[in-house]
């Protein structure tokens, strides 16, 4: 298998002078946990909802969050930083036509949760997570426990 046959196509992005807090929307929002960061086109970098909460300091930061004029809700002040500051360089990627087992074997390594995925030209065509590696590996070891199940109790494979 390919890790063309599992990444994500629809890819959201940041570049190094955007502000932060489009990091924290992105990932509370549109439920991503890895954002490469791109200059024209190409991964230069990559942020993940690790490196932001890291750069926002403690869950009970008073900075972050404050109560609104309003009693019943709440305010989020993030750091007016840039992703320059919280980003991590020296991405590993991957491209479209590298085995899954060798992504998965990287991101093992490295203890990294997601590689970019680009093509001949370093430009962003994707992006694989591990999570999206053990979604498949689940369904194939659940595959093959059924089958083990059904040789062992002499069923038919019908």
């Amino acid at each position: 298998m390919r890790v063309e046959d599992l990444m994500k196509s629809k890819v959201f992005t940041v570049e190094q002078h955007d502000l932060i807090d489009r990091v924290f929307f992105l990932i509370h929002y549109e439920k991503v946990r890895h954002i490469p960061v791109i200059e024209k086109g190409k991964v230069i970098a990559i942020v993940s909802d690790r490196d932001l909460y890291k750069a926002l300091g403690p869950r009970n930061n008073s900075n972050a969050i404050e109560p609104a004029s309003d009693k019943n809700t709440v305010e989020l002040h993030v750091v007016p930083q840039k992703v320059q500051h919280i980003m991590r360089r020296g991405v590993l990627t991957v491209n479209p036509e590298t085995y899954v087992s060798e992504a998965a074997a990287l991101m093992a390594d490295h203890k990294v949760g997601a590689l970019p995925v680009v093509d001949k030209d370093h430009k962003l065509v994707g992006i694989i997570s591990a999570t999206d590696i053990l979604r498949v590996f689940s369904k194939i070891e659940k595959l093959s426990e059924k089958r083990q199940q059904r040789i062992e109790s002499g069923v038919s494979h019908t």
